[in-house]
């Protein structure tokens, strides 16, 4: 009789059997997605015309289906106006874990190129070098989809047991997950109530262990337009009597923002973090340096903000900022002449501290932005869906213990815990829908990964490693 298995030792099995599966049986198909060009709705209005979001999801429906698991059913649901999703319902292998459901979460939309890539790259091509698999989307978010199955896969060759497994694969993540409410209201009874959500659209400081997420911030989007004139005239004759579209612009911005410290001005903007945050972040700091808070490819020379890595890790995760992310009404500078410009327009992006709720912070800036705007320019304000922060509740002792296994089985380190400065809208919509639920996020946008800028690029080990955590971690739960 063999002798019964140690959890680590199940960890390691599914480790291994996860890794394997993803290098071996999700390698290929991913490298398919990653050159479809299926940008999230907010960058392509003609999405449904242009019909990349609609072969992303097939192929991920194919692939999923061939897997051949015992009893899955994998569908794409499309409602009426809205981006499809993915769904795909695994049966309970465990009798006793029938009325157990965990739920898996990633999405299968991509940001745009942004900016030139470098030579050898291209955004909607797979490009593998070493462990980097290069191409939009590869790490944000497409692996998700491969990596849960390889971990469901996992499972049933290893024989162990899990209760009912559910994934839900989204197509409008990165437009703020505009359409998520109306997907989670329509199939409430095909997910249930989950006793586990597992996210895998986050990050990791290292790609030596797996990384915990234990908070996000939230995001406003809107696009700020400045009209002075009915068309362009000749900066000479109106230079000094016509007030600048982007002097206007920039003094709105000013209401909001100081443009010497970048610290925002509205309270609503700002929650404090509480103390165990700041301990976390203290820890840290003081075990990873300078690169705790991230590393960056800036200019040689650049002073970044933040007095210490403790400060910056806070001021990345606790802390609002404000970025604009686009502009019109600015001529390429080979292109611009002695013009006065009709009209700026910018696209902000301000990330909110956890506990910071978005629709009042919205509210707050609309009213800064448009009241009374100088000379009395034409001002219109147009805003995206917004998304609130989220902070995790404090794991339940199995999930604590489950988390330790699966990453010193499949990393050979323990885990560490961080807060990360992106948005996961889909975290703080789990967190008011499924109160009792354990939450993971988790994911794989480590060092130089670069989600939304050029040369993006999934780091194959870590994948294949997160796979097979969240493999142990269904496993185990209850």
């Amino acid at each position: 009789m063999d002798e019964p298995r140690t959890t680590l030792e199940i960890a390691a099995a599914l480790g291994v059997e996860a890794r394997d599966g993803f290098e071996r049986g999700a390698l290929r198909a991913l490298c398919e997605y990653t050159e479809i060009a299926c940008l999230s709705p907010a960058f392509d209005p003609a999405w449904r015309e242009h019909g990349a979001i609609a072969r992303a999801a097939e192929l991920l429906r194919t692939w999923c289906a061939d897997r051949m698991l015992p009893g899955a059913a994998v569908e794409i649901v499309e409602l009426l106006g809205r981006s499809p999703v993915l769904l795909a319902e695994l049966p309970a292998s465990d009798p006793a874990r029938r009325r157990s459901t965990s739920l898996v979460y990633g999405h299968l939309d991509k940001q745009p190129p942004l900016g030139m890539w470098r030579d050898g790259l291209a955004p909607f091509r797979a490009v593998r070098e070493g462990d980097r698999l290069y191409g939009r989307g590869t790490a944000d978010d497409g692996y998700a989809t491969f990596a849960a199955f390889a971990a469901f896969e996992a499972l049933a060759r290893t024989g162990t047991g899990h209760g009912r497994l559910v994934l839900l694969v989204e197509s409008g993540e990165e437009s703020g997950s505009p359409d998520l409410d109306a997907y989670l209201d329509a199939l409430s009874g095909r997910i249930g109530q989950p006793g586990l959500v597992v996210c895998l659209d986050s990050g990791c400081v290292t790609y030596d262990r797996l990384w915990v997420t234990t908070s996000l911030r939230g995001n406003i989007v809107a696009t700020l337009r400045v009209d002075v004139l009915e068309e362009g005239v000749h900066s000479g004759s109106a230079g000094g009597i016509v007030p600048s579209s982007f002097r206007v612009l920039r003094c709105l911005l000013d209401r909001i923002e100081d443009a010497r410290s970048g610290e925002l001005l509205l309270p609503e903007l700002h929650a404090d973090p509480p103390a165990h945050r700041r301990t976390e972040a203290e820890l840290l700091a003081s075990e990873l340096g300078e690169v705790a808070a991230g590393t960056f490819p800036a200019v040689p020379g650049l002073e970044l903000l933040g007095a210490d890595p403790a400060d910056r890790v806070l001021r990345g995760t606790w802390g609002p900022a404000l970025a604009v992310t686009g502009a019109d009404g600015l001529p390429q500078v080979g292109e611009a002449g002695n013009v006065l410009r009709p009209f700026t327009a910018v696209k902000i992006s301000i990330r909110l501290p956890p506990g910071c709720d978005a629709r009042r912070a919205m509210r707050a800036v609309g009213d800064a932005l448009t009241t009374d705007p100088p000379h009395r320019a034409s001002v219109e304000l147009t805003w995206e869906s917004p998304g609130d922060g989220w902070d995790a509740p404090a794991p339940a002792a199995w999930l604590a213990r489950a988390l330790g296994e699966a990453s010193t089985a499949c990393f050979g380190a323990p885990p560490r815990s961080m807060g990360l400065g992106g948005s996961i809208p889909f975290m703080a919509t789990l967190g008011k829908r499924y109160p009792g639920a354990q939450i993971l996020a988790t994911g794989v946008l480590g060092p130089e990964s670069n989600a939304h800028g050029p040369n993006e690029f999934l780091h194959l080990p870590t994948a294949g490693a997160v796979a097979g955590c969240v493999a142990h971690v269904l496993g185990t739960a209850p």
